[in-house]
């Protein structure tokens, strides 16, 4: 037996190790079961007692849900109320022009005698209306026919997969920047209108664009008609009976190129929105044969004797 330590001699220290392990025990490693064979679509011995509510399908309302938007419907719409706009300013636009022409003819009748004021005054009133309804109609067109060919961009590429050659931003800033409007729009629609026949398989997608004969006429008759405003805004600065004159001659031809240019417009919108949205099926014309000439009799088997009667 250890003697106990004397008082004040130092304390020995003891060494005491501390283990710690889970409650219960060390555990074994799990095994890792080896993954299951497919051995077909799960079945019961009876019929299951769980299953989803008799209720008809919603959206979750927890999460902002937000539809894909489908460009061939967009292009489908926007089609019809940018034809219907662009057929109101062709016909606005011919009523200006019927209007000048009558103004020029009054002129030219003033020369020799006096005009009656009823005359004057329906001829002001007609050219006044038939001008200002033109260019709120225009304006209305243009933008429906930009929404137009935005989308129908975003269609043709995504039909042909791949993406757009310029931005839309440019294609906007190119309609409406005076100057770079003169060419910038015809060459949006040449490409759009490459890529729609480049998806239907007409064409080469790496090809270089070549605008079709409606296109190029539409890219004149556009060009023309933003020659013919700008030339009559700038004429109109001018004073004196002749530039008067001259004036008139100029709206008249400047309403007669947005007449064309409006019905060119509509013959583009039409022929390319043919090309990018499918055909319904129940407005095809359906054919009826009333008759065969020339044909054939077609073959028919002897009939046996055996056969009952």
């Amino acid at each position: 037996m250890r003697p106990p330590p004397e008082p004040g001699a130092p304390q020995p220290t003891l060494r005491v190790e501390w283990v710690a392990a889970p409650p219960g025990g060390l555990r074994p490693r799990r095994r890792r079961e080896p993954e299951k064979r497919y051995t077909g679509p799960p079945s019961y011995p009876v019929v299951p007692r769980w299953g989803f509510p008799l209720l008809g399908w919603r959206w979750p309302l927890a999460l902002p849900t937000r539809p894909r938007v489908d460009p061939v419907q967009r292009v489908a719409w926007y089609s019809g109320t940018a034809w219907s706009a662009l057929w109101l300013t062709a016909a606005v636009s011919g009523v200006a022009a019927i209007a000048e022409a009558w103004r020029y003819a009054l002129l030219l009748m003033s020369r020799g005698s006096a005009l009656s004021k009823v005359a004057l005054d329906l001829s002001d009133t007609l050219v006044v209306t038939a001008g200002v309804l033109s260019w709120l109609l225009a304006a209305g067109a243009g933008v429906l026919s930009v929404l137009w060919l935005l989308w129908a961009r975003r269609a043709s590429a995504e039909q042909l997969g791949v993406l757009p050659r310029r931005p839309e931003w440019q294609v906007v800033a190119g309609v409406l920047v005076p100057g770079p409007n003169l060419v910038v729009p015809g060459t949006v629609v040449a490409e759009l209108e490459h890529a729609v026949l480049a998806s239907a398989g007409d064409r080469d997608p790496a090809a270089r664009p070549r605008p079709s004969r409606l296109v190029g006429a539409w890219w004149i008759a556009w060009a023309v008609s933003l020659l013919l405003g700008w030339a009559t805004f700038g004429w109109g600065f001018r004073a004196g009976v002749q530039a008067m004159a001259d004036g008139v001659v100029l709206h008249f031809w400047a309403d007669v190129a947005a007449a064309v240019c409006a019905v060119l417009a509509m013959r583009v919108v039409n022929a390319v929105t043919n090309l990018i949205v499918p055909l319904d099926p129940t407005l095809l014309p359906r054919h009826q044969v009333l008759g065969v000439r020339g044909a054939p009799e077609p073959g028919r088997p002897d009939r046996p004797a055996t056969a009952p009667r």
